[in-house]
């Protein structure tokens, strides 16, 4: 059933190009997509038809209103798309994972830059290449830089002042020829900066061109008669060719293109990237794509397509596709806006090429595997402290779901209790709970051990759960006993239970009359300090917010004309209660919605309730 406000802005939504941001009702951004026409998609998705998947179904139930964009095309839609979804991660769309944790190679935007390898991002006019997922390559590019071009590794700030002023002079590096001194000025600006350029090329994979450049630099200083700059030149020339050597020829016509794969399993798909510079492979990049439940290989690949390149340094002229994909006119056209130049997307049927995308089809189906055996191993894992507990309880089985109970008051008030869930050694706050005390007068911590232990099997019973593999409570030989009077209640005595006193931590447990102790150090002891201390905090911070708006309720709330606008109005006039209490008639007259009247009924009855 759809709200009236969304009914009007489905009427209301334009016929131009766009990209639409779906939002539940906190304002989160559920998926984001684009549309030749924006309210035609719209209706598409708020009125689906009876063929549309469960998970369609199951997203638009968490809509509550939704946001447009206009744009002048569709590409430039495409574009604000993959541009939405990277920086948002909507949960319904295909995601790359985070590639944070990838480490790049910066040139920095200095007068004379620095090149080197780092995971962070910064925004200050540096260029960037990369992600490198292969760290090992990723070293030995730049070990080979190191060796081939002369370039400064210092962390000077060099400017044309400091230049003048010989604030700096060079290091050893450049005694060895590894650094053209740009410090002291050997070197003009122009010069090194052509240096450096020469590098991003060589990273680029365009050793080629690279080595044609070298080898007329190495002439032209021959017929110069400089002769030690030419034979340097040389050397250069060698190292690079010695470096391509390395490199595994993918394409003997020495073209540049990308090879772009997607394999997929279950709810898992991995994405390959394959960069072939001058016919050799000189990187390979691969991402775990999130969101892909129920969706074909061409959805993920396009979807892939536009993450990959709307970041991407580098576009070539040729990207091989495994895969074909609906929207490829409006893709090409979205390429070349991004290379400003021709692109061809091709998903090769037979020949050469068919047979070197079977190949990288092959690569993406066993990054792929690894990916899967890693999630079902993360899944049966069992965390060491974990198996460490169950060793030294003796329990038939790992306490995988451990619930741990507290109570808290403070001389009988506002008593509460709390329930804190921890699976696998980890706190799972999501299933929380919080218990005001019900049936218990005063400050007793047996009853209310035994009320919310009560309350929360019920529950468990009731909703048809398992019980947990280990449920602790916060106490001793007391509380142990009140929660094994609920379990024989429910004929749940074999359920394993223990109770863990915070003086000597000692555990108590059933028909075992003396505690039992483990070693500070352990791994067991660790993990019940922190599943009861976790309880402890929840129970503290609950008892405190309900005791403040007791506090506050009792001193103002219930003053004749004392309103929850005027209450707000006081405390931020005054601080407290005690504030208030000090001030004057005249001056809590004068606070925002109170006059002389109110203001007199108020400190009488502030100050009837002191005397």
């Amino acid at each position: 059933m759809q709200s009236a406000k969304i009914v009007d802005k489905l009427k209301r939504a334009s016929q131009k190009p766009g990209v639409y941001l779906l939002k539940d009702a906190k304002g989160k951004i559920l998926y984001v997509g684009k549309a030749k026409v924006l309210r035609a998609r719209l209706r598409q998705h708020f009125n689906p038809g009876k063929d549309e998947e469960k998970r369609h179904y199951l997203m638009m139930s968490k809509v509550h209103d939704f946001e447009t964009v206009i744009t002048d095309s569709e590409v430039e839609a495409l574009i604000m798309e993959a541009n939405f979804v990277k920086e948002h991660r909507p949960k319904y769309n295909v995601n790359l994972k985070d590639d944070k944790s990838y480490p790049y190679i910066r040139v920095t935007a200095e007068s004379y830059p620095r090149i080197f390898i780092t995971r962070t991002i910064v925004r200050d006019g540096s260029e960037y290449f990369g992600p490198f997922t292969d760290v090992l390559t990723l070293k030995r590019l730049m070990a080979a830089i190191r060796r081939i071009f002369p370039l400064r590794t210092c962390k000077l700030h060099i400017t044309k002042e400091t230049i003048q002023n010989k604030k700096h002079s060079v290091c050893l590096l450049y005694h060895i020829g590894r650094c053209p001194g740009p410090c002291e000025g050997y070197i003009p600006k122009q010069d090194y900066g052509h240096i450096v350029t020469q590098i991003a090329s060589f990273i680029r994979g365009k050793s080629k061109d690279l080595v044609k450049e070298l080898e007329a630099q190495m002439q032209e200083f021959a017929v110069n008669q400089e002769f030690e700059q030419a034979a340097f030149v040389r050397d250069q020339i060698r190292y690079v060719v010695h470096f391509q050597r390395k490199q595994k020829v993918m394409d003997a016509k020495q073209a540049d293109r990308d090879i772009l794969v997607v394999a997929s399993e279950d709810c898992i798909a991995c994405g390959v990237v394959f960069h072939v510079r001058d016919g050799k492979l000189i990187n390979r990049l691969h991402y775990v794509l999130n969101g892909t439940e129920n969706k074909f290989l061409s959805e993920i690949i396009q979807a892939f397509i536009k993450q990959y390149y709307v970041r991407s340094d580098f576009i070539p002229h040729e990207i091989l596709l495994s895969h074909f994909v609906e929207e490829v006119d409006d893709l090409t056209l979205f390429l070349q806006n991004q290379r400003k130049g021709k692109v061809s997307l091709q998903v090769p049927q037979r020949g050469e090429k068919a047979r070197l995308m079977e190949m990288c089809r092959k690569n993406a189906q066993f990054l792929l595997d690894e990916l899967c055996l890693q999630h079902s191993q993360k899944e049966k894992r069992i965390a060491g402290p974990v198996e460490a507990l169950q060793h030294d309880l003796g329990l038939e089985h790992p306490p995988m779901r451990i619930e741990a109970f507290d109570n808290s008051n403070i001389q009988g008030t506002d008593p509460v209790a709390s329930l804190v869930v921890f699976e696998n050694g980890k706190p799972k706050k999501s299933e929380y709970r919080k218990y005001k005390i019900r049936t218990v007068q005063g400050a007793d911590d047996f009853a209310s051990m035994a009320e919310v232990v009560e309350r929360r099997i019920t529950r468990l019973l009731k909703e048809g759960r398992e019980m947990p593999d280990l449920i602790l409570v916060d106490g001793g030989k007391g509380q142990l006993s009140a929660a094994m009077g609920v379990l024989q209640k429910f004929q749940l005595e074999d359920q394993p239970i223990i109770g863990l006193a915070k003086r000597l931590e000692e555990i108590f447990r059933p028909g075992i009359s003396d505690p039992q102790t483990l070693p500070k150090s352990s791994l067991s002891l660790h993990l019940l300090q922190q599943v009861r201390d976790e309880a402890h905090r929840f129970a503290i911070t609950f008892h405190r917010s309900l005791r403040k708006k007791r506090t506050v309720h009792s001193e103002l709330d219930d003053i004749p004309g004392i309103g929850e606008k005027r209450r707000k109005a006081l405390l931020k006039a005054f601080g407290s209660v005690a504030g208030i209490r000090d001030a004057s008639i005249d001056e809590i007259a004068r606070v925002d919605g109170m006059n002389q009247k109110a203001a007199e009924t108020l400190l009488n009855h502030l100050n009837s309730e002191t005397g």
